[in-house]
């Protein structure tokens, strides 16, 4: 059976619970049963020799799951002498048996349907009387491995996580990550490595900690077969939302990877991976979102453990917490000694310049910049997500830099890289065609300065900057106290005695690039207008800023004069008939 011909087949199952379900209800009935399924059928030609193994092992008074996955020949095991077509032969006690047969499956396996609150489904479908229905139109499609691939299995599954994530678009935005962004940032990633990657046999690790329903693990897995069928991607990930983390498992499990490797909690608040490290990562955190409920543990891992914990370079403001997954992303790094790792992360734009220098923003960024950890960050266009409509940029962070990106950074404007969607799915009406994408991954390969024409210009798309030059000292400038008769106050005791009293309410601030003498600029920019000025040295701070869109301003000059003054006499020629005519 054809991926198409499943997925409508499955589809199909819709038109049951039409009426009794909401159209943004079907996921919660329809992805479950698709995974039930598809396990009942995996695990028929091993289940005689499971029973047979479980009542040996526990006759002996062993512990028999370890028994149990091997016999198996999977991650994952159900000890129930019933199967979905024993189910449907008692149709009187199809709840209770249905839930039985649910809790004799290993617990990584419960842990996906209590996930999915599928106990819940159960109860509301019987109450319709629709249970009994629902389970027989499952049982007549054969997903056996033989029939359906874990690869043909993998597809369909995504495209109907797809199409409830469509249905419901209050919740996409949160759950899912435009595939043709994930594309994007999976060729990023890849493209440096991919002699690496066509080697026999080569296994790599991949985490996500903001995984949702794992689109990004799935599309890198992808990726990375089409690249080398012989390759093998470990995925890892961490989700907070039930339901996401549920379907997340489901994919996982359904593609024979181990869903043990996916966990379920707050990243931030709980790394569940701890001490692990990875060579590549992929991450969507949430926007702009505050950090208020877990700022008691980030402080106390802050304060505690410093930069032996992930927070070491600093915090940043409560109100978004994007810049504590770029920290949690560089702690799960590789060490560069034992072949290092690389990471995408989308985020908004205020990672790229909010703070002044000494905040913990700048700190974070001063960090990630003088270690050399910037690749490159891509800006995107608009609307490009489900539930937001604001500018968001790809950052590409490694410790692994090839010689020609050492001590650089590559900032690539992509944000007139569009085409429109045929229709808007929430907030997001745009979206990369594969054009694009190609467009920015040579971009990206190339690593050299280039331009394209829009409206009929010349902008810049692709600059490279050495790392200092998103650096700057912002340095006191203070100005004397003066009396009443206009002298100069001078201190009377400890190390100011003596010396000029500075006037607090002339202080002022400059900000001198990191690459100029401090000195220098001082006596071109400010002495002139202000001759008794001075720096307190001790106020000095380093900070860092990337301002993106500054880079790739192009001056457009204004219309003509005449232009502007004939299209005013214009309208107001309108203006004038439009009230003649009300008269």
């Amino acid at each position: 059976m054809s991926d198409i011909n499943l997925s409508s087949f499955i589809w199909s199952v819709a038109d049951l619970l039409r009426g009794d379900y909401k159209q943004s209800e079907y996921g919660k009935v329809i992805l479950p049963f698709t995974v039930l399924r598809r396990l009942d059928c995996v695990l028929e030609p091993t289940k005689l020799g499971v029973l047979l193994e479980k009542e040996v092992r526990e006759k002996a008074g062993l512990n028999p799951a370890p028994f149990l996955l091997r016999v198996a020949r999977q991650h994952f095991y159900n000890t129930s002498p019933l199967d979905l077509k024993t189910l449907i032969g008692d149709q009187d006690h199809i709840a209770e048996n249905l839930r039985a047969y649910i809790q004799a499956f290993s617990p990584e396996v419960r842990d996906i349907f209590e996930r999915f609150e599928f106990h819940t489904q159960i109860d509301r479908l019987a109450k319709c009387g629709l249970l009994y229905l629902v389970t027989e139109k499952f049982v007549g499609v054969d997903l056996h491995p033989d029939v359906v691939s874990n690869a043909e299995m993998g597809a369909v599954f995504e495209e109907l996580i797809r199409k409830f994530a469509e249905l419901s678009n209050e919740t996409a935005g949160e759950h899912f990550t435009p595939r043709e962004v994930i594309r994007l940032m999976v060729n990023l990633l890849f493209i440096e490595d991919d002699e690496a990657l066509t080697r026999p046999g080569v296994v790599r690790s991949l985490y996500d900690p903001t995984a949702g329903t794992g689109g990004m693990l799935s599309v890198a897995g992808e990726h990375l077969a089409a690249l080398n069928p012989d390759a093998r991607l470990v995925m890892y990930g961490q989700e907070l939302n039930p339901e996401s983390y549920a379907i997340c498992k489901a994919d996982m499990l359904i593609k024979g990877q181990d869903i043990a490797n996916i966990v379920f909690g707050n990243t931030l608040s709980a790394d569940g991976l701890p001490g692990k490290h990875f060579d590549y990562m992929l991450s969507n955190p949430p926007f702009g979102v505050e950090w208020k409920k877990i700022e008691k543990e980030i402080r106390k891992e802050a304060e505690q453990q410093g930069f032996n914990g992930r927070f070491g370079p600093g915090l940043p403001r409560v109100s978004d917490g994007s810049l504590l997954f770029l920290l949690h992303l560089i702690s799960k790094m590789r060490p560069a000694a034992d072949g290092g790792s690389r990471f995408g992360i989308v985020l908004n734009g205020s990672p790229l310049f909010t703070g002044g220098a000494g905040s913990g923003e700048s700190e974070i960024r001063r960090y990630v910049i003088e270690n050399d950890l910037v690749e490159a960050i891509i800006g995107l266009p608009t609307d490009m997500f489900y539930n937001t409509g604001i500018a968001t940029y790809v950052w590409i962070v490694s410790n692994r830099k090839p010689a020609a990106r050492k001590g650089r950074v590559q900032l690539i404007d992509a944000s007139s890289f569009w085409q429109k969607m045929r229709k808007s799915l929430g907030s997001k009406r745009r979206e990369l065609g594969p054009e694009h994408i190609d467009e920015i991954t040579r971009l990206f390969g190339e690593f050299e300065e280039a331009s394209r024409e829009v409206d009929g210009r010349k902008v810049p798309v692709s600059r490279i900057f050495r790392n200092e030059d998103f650096g700057y000292r912002t340095i006191t400038v203070e100005r004397p106290l003066r009396d009443a008769e206009g002298q100069i106050v001078l201190g009377q005791k400890g190390k100011g005695k003596g010396k000029p009293v500075a006037d607090s309410s002339l202080r002022d601030t400059e900000n001198v690039p990191l690459g100029e003498d401090v000195h220098a600029y001082f006596k071109r920019e400010v002495l002139p207008h202000a001759p008794d000025a001075w720096i307190d040295e001790e106020k000095t701070k380093v900070g860092y800023e990337i301002p993106f869109n500054r880079h790739f301003y192009v001056f457009k000059p204004p219309r003509p004069l005449a232009e502007i003054d004939a299209e005013l006499k214009g309208v107001t020629e309108r203006i004038k008939q439009m009230i003649e005519g009300l008269a």
